[in-house]
């Protein structure tokens, strides 16, 4: 063999008794963390969220290491691209005016939700999926489903969000023109707890980008790989997504790499200590 690779046997010897270097054994420990946290996250997560959950374990590296490891050993993140808007806006009612403007940043919570409505493929027919959503920590904070997409679906998400959240008064919920969000059944629930409506422009996906993107991330971090064959086996695969991954697993790049629940509870930790300082 030393003959056929034209080496000789003592630098072969050398080459497997030698050492590591101290290198190598901290990118083998590197590695098992990578790959540990890779499974947690679904295998969706590409080396700056990976990064940033190493940051958060005490161990320091930088993000071009890590992405080198990942990039020798085949790991990246798990991603089906196609995905388009699912839902059109058709309205001859009353458009809001657009509160939010594009203004996505938000100081506290429950000052501005955002909503819309988007549906996934089932062996029993389309099933239908709407959202309201947290501008401050991103956090899906209501949802329903159903096999139709009526006004019934957004105010099932909409009281979902009033229960779980009790917002004071003059919150705003900023969706597109939908009928179903420009309908005076809509109107009169909106009306009824005192939230703001606002709306985005006409045929403008970017005045809801952010529950677009959501939905973005639901789409090609999840649904594109299932194939579900009943309506009550997607609905439980999305609220296992939105409650237990998305909303306290799942890190945004916009919230410093925490989930919208970790998000939140460092925010109110904050407001303690200030309050405790004053």
């Amino acid at each position: 063999m030393a003959k056929f690779f034209e080496v000789s046997r003592s630098n072969f010897y050398h080459f497997v008794h030698r050492k590591r270097s101290k290198r190598a054994i901290e990118n083998a420990e590197y590695l098992k963390k990578i790959k540990s946290i890779h499974e947690r996250s679904r295998c969706i997560y590409g080396s700056p969220r990976i990064h940033a959950e190493l940051k958060k374990e005490g161990m320091i590296c930088s993000r071009r290491r890590i992405a080198k490891i990942m990039r020798a050993y085949g790991i990246q993140a798990k991603m089906y691209k196609l995905w388009r808007k699912t839902t059109i806006a058709k309205t001859h009612q009353e458009v809001a005016p657009n509160h939010v403007n594009q203004n996505f940043t938000v100081d506290a919570p429950n000052k501005t939700w955002a909503s819309d409505i988007s549906y996934v493929a089932t062996g029993e027919g389309w099933l239908y999926l709407a959202v309201v959503l947290d501008l401050f920590s991103r956090k899906i904070v209501g949802f329903s489903m159903s096999s139709r997409m009526q006004t019934d679906l957004i105010k099932r998400a909409l009281q979902q969000a009033i229960i779980n959240r009790n917002p004071e008064r003059g919150l705003i919920h900023h969706s597109d023109r939908g009928s179903q969000y420009t309908s005076d059944d809509f109107k009169r629930k909106t009306d009824q707890h005192e939230i703001i409506l606002s709306m985005s422009g006409k045929g403008n996906c970017y005045d809801n980008a952010v529950v677009e993107s959501f939905f973005h991330s639901l789409k090609t971090e999840h649904v594109n790989f299932c194939k579900f064959k009943t309506k009550e086996e997607a609905m439980d695969s999305l609220f296992e997504y939105i409650e237990v991954f998305y909303n306290k697993k799942r890190s945004h790049s916009t919230l410093g790499y925490l989930s919208p629940q970790e998000f939140e509870t460092t925010w109110m930790s904050q407001q303690n200590i200030r309050v405790l300082a004053v």
